[in-house]
């Protein structure tokens, strides 16, 4: 995700100007002073304090990356995931039901 920010907003490459994306790793975010606030809230309420502050976060910026790549119906392309953690079921139930999942 180290070039996220080039093309995380503004930018719309469309048809074939983009065919393809490889996302290396699960996009967790930096551990911060909030984020162990928001952990240490929803531990407390739900138990599920790792996922609302970091899991949930870092998964959005993948799907946004992977969603630059198929804007249309029209738009064709692929998205490699490279990272074992994309297999886990925790982060496997995340990603659109339309996502076809391809592991080797």
């Amino acid at each position: 995700m180290g070039f996220s920010g080039i093309f995380s907003e503004g930018i719309d490459l469309k048809g074939d100007r983009l065919i393809g994306v490889i996302i290396i790793g699960v996009g967790i975010p930096m551990i911060c002073f909030e984020k162990e606030i928001i952990k240490d809230y929803y531990d407390n309420k739900s138990k599920c304090g790792y996922e609302y502050s970091y899991m949930y976060p870092g998964m959005n910026k993948v799907l946004q990356a992977a969603e630059r790549v198929i804007r249309t119906e029209e738009d064709r392309g692929t998205v490699v995931l490279i990272d074992d953690r994309f297999l886990e079921r925790r982060y496997r139930r995340l990603f659109p039901k339309s996502w076809m999942i391809i592991t080797k």
